[in-house]
């Protein structure tokens, strides 16, 4: 829970691509890639993605999981 609690702190509901590259230590753009292919770690974060428009986002609480889970 602290990690969900600080992540909604910092970005509140919605993380975008960037911000989760940065968050994951990746690149914007290999971050895209790795979910466009069936990786492991891509599906889970997948499973978080909401589309506004054209633009991706990442529910907050959901990532928080993920993390917690790879720990």
């Amino acid at each position: 829970m602290a990690i969900e609690r600080s992540l909604l702190e910092k970005y509140g509901p919605l993380i975008s691509l960037p911000q989760l590259a940065e968050l994951l230590h990746r690149s914007p753009d290999g971050l895209r890639i790795a979910m466009s292919k069936p990786h492991g770690y891509a599906q889970e974060i997948k499973k978080a993605r909401i589309k506004i428009g054209r633009r991706v986002y990442f529910r907050t609480p959901e990532i928080a999981e993920y993390i917690a889970s790879a720990e």
